[in-house]
């Protein structure tokens, strides 16, 4: 049997992933007595945490909000996604925030393992922010960019599958460059061995990523810097439609997925370009508003379709 304080770590974890636990299943999971949890229980309590109990034959337990947060126990993945996200909050042009996001990163990093540490440096120093490109949001397995970064920073050949748009997946041997954040999508620049060239490759895309063991001198990259050349890469994706448009609500309250500007206090002009328009037709609708598409003919055509097909459902 754990510790008490160990336990007690434990049961505060339990509590923080799962919004209600039955009494008997909680002290099953950690291997205790009903009474013994009720002791831990209580001991949570003297520590701040508002825990509230539920009596009864299906009685239990749940973490309930309280006028003070509490210090938070979180796994090493979610440790590595929380750095994450802080670098990103303090580079990025959220109004506000960038300061307060700076005093809780310093907090998460100096109690931090050295292994997680390392992990979060590396991806930090091997990133390149490359700005917005109105693309739509992708998630990436956190463990999948740490080992792509470290890869990076120690100049390990890498090997892993990769599924671009066709769908043909293949196997990549490659010298990891740098990775680059481009809008709300993740790339990593490499020299591709197989292929003889320079690549970029979409990290949501990128599965089963493994340090070879083997290191590499780095190659002298053919642009100014990583973001350049993912942003020349796309620049040469066939992006036949520019879209236009007028939305009935104010600019701010339209987000980020587009190049946005004002009209009046109540309506705005969003403009983009893309070369599929499920992503324009779709965020348009999401906005919460009238719009009327000013171009591209093709994509009233699109939302017509959609909105035949949501009247059938």
């Amino acid at each position: 049997m754990a510790n008490t304080s160990t336990r007690t770590l434990r049961l505060l974890s339990l509590l923080q992933t799962h919004r209600y636990w039955q009494g008997s299943e909680l002290a099953e999971r950690l291997g205790v007595s009903v009474r013994t949890l009720r002791r831990d229980i209580d001991r949570l309590r003297e520590l701040g945490y508002p825990v509230e109990a539920q009596r009864g034959v299906d009685g239990g337990y749940q973490l309930a909000a309280g006028a003070a947060l509490p210090p938070l126990v979180i796994d090493d993945e979610e440790a590595v996604a929380l750095a994450v996200g802080l670098q990103t909050a303090v580079q990025g042009a959220v109004e506000g925030i960038a300061e307060s996001s700076v005093r809780v990163l310093a907090k998460v990093v100096q109690v931090m393992p050295t292994r997680l540490r390392h992990r979060v440096e590396a991806l930090r120093t091997m990133t390149v922010p490359a700005g917005w490109d109105g693309q739509a949001l992708t998630s990436v397995d956190p463990d999948v960019l740490t080992t792509v970064a470290l890869a990076c920073r120690d100049h390990e050949r890498l090997r892993f599958t990769y599924t671009p748009a066709d769908g043909r997946r293949t196997d990549r041997h490659v010298e990891p460059h740098r990775l680059v954040r481009l809008g709300r999508r993740w790339y990593l620049v490499a020299y591709d061995l197989t292929r003889h060239d320079w690549r970029s490759f979409r990290v949501d895309r990128l599965a089963e990523p493994e340090g070879s063991g083997s290191r590499f001198h780095p190659r002298d990259l053919p642009a100014a810097d990583a973001a350049e050349f993912v942003r020349a890469a796309m620049d040469n994706l066939p992006r036949p439609y520019r879209v236009e448009a007028l939305v009935d609500a104010p600019a701010v309250a339209v987000g980020h997925w587009c190049t946005v500007e004002e009209v009046d206090a109540e309506r705005c002009r969003i403009r983009m370009i893309t070369h599929s328009l499920h992503w324009p037709a779709m965020a348009l609708g999401m906005a919460g508003a009238d719009f009327r598409v000013l171009t591209p003919p093709e994509l009233v055509d699109e939302i017509r379709e959609w909105g035949a097909r949501f009247q059938r459902a």
